[in-house]
Order: structure tokens, then C-alpha cells, then sequence
């Protein structure tokens, strides 16, 4: 990469994009409130973000980024994906394994509906 005159790291213009690896592991699920469901997400295998949140809105879920508190009140992403292309990528990858992570909790809380047949003693019971 080159360095720009205001010493910021610059892309050279004729880099491939490769698509990117995303990675994302569910780690609590919340059956109330708005916020869903708390991630981590590991990019490439190199970097990873921590408390990525699944968020219900009353326009769906969507995902918000680990944030602060600036001085003005307002929250500001600490990171967020840069193109549109990715940030479709990352939502989808986040969404997918929030809707995955509670189908098997789903799944593992419910009962099993297959019961063994009973077994016959082998005596009838005839009328008296």
C-alpha cells in the first residue's frame, strides 16, 4: 500500500477484491427486549469484532456494530463495514446464524415426539 500526502494507508487502484470470510458465532440469545442476540465475528480468519448485536426493530432485525457514547449523546459505530456490498455480506452472515443458532436451541429445548412402541407381554385379555 501506498502512503497518501496526509499519511493515510491508500489502496493501489488496480487491487482485486476477493470476497470476504466471515465467521460468526451466536453467543446468547435474549427472548426479551430489542436486543436479540449478542456475536462475535472473525473476518478472514484476522480480525475478529466483538458484541455485534441482533437488534428487533419494528422494520425487522438488523445488525448494529459495537459502539460508544459521543460527548454530543449520539452512539458512533467503533467499526462498520465500508461498502454497501459488504455491509449486505456481513448482515446476512449475522442474521443467518441468529435464525440457525435459535432453530437448533428451538430444536434441542422441545421434546422428542418419538416414544418407543409398547411392548406386548405376550397375554391377551380375553372377556370374562
Amino acid at each position: 500500500m501506498k502512503k497518501s500526502e496526509n499519511s493515510q494507508a491508500v489502496a493501489p487502484e488496480n487491487t482485486t477484491q476477493f470476497p470476504m470470510k466471515v465467521d460468526v458465532k451466536i453467543g446468547s440469545i435474549r427472548p426479551e427486549g430489542s436486543v436479540r442476540a449478542i456475536a462475535s465475528v472473525n473476518l478472514n480468519d484476522c480480525f475478529a469484532i466483538r458484541n455485534v448485536k441482533v437488534v428487533d426493530s419494528t422494520k425487522g432485525l438488523f445488525v448494529a456494530m459495537p459502539s460508544y457514547k459521543a460527548g454530543n449523546g449520539e452512539y458512533k459505530d467503533i467499526c462498520f463495514p465500508v461498502t454497501a456490498t459488504f455491509r449486505q455480506q456481513l448482515n446476512d452472515a449475522v442474521i443467518d446464524a441468529y435464525h440457525q443458532t435459535l432453530t437448533q436451541s428451538q430444536k434441542a429445548a422441545a421434546p422428542s415426539h418419538f416414544e418407543a412402541p409398547e411392548q406386548n407381554s405376550g397375554m391377551q385379555m380375553n372377556g370374562m
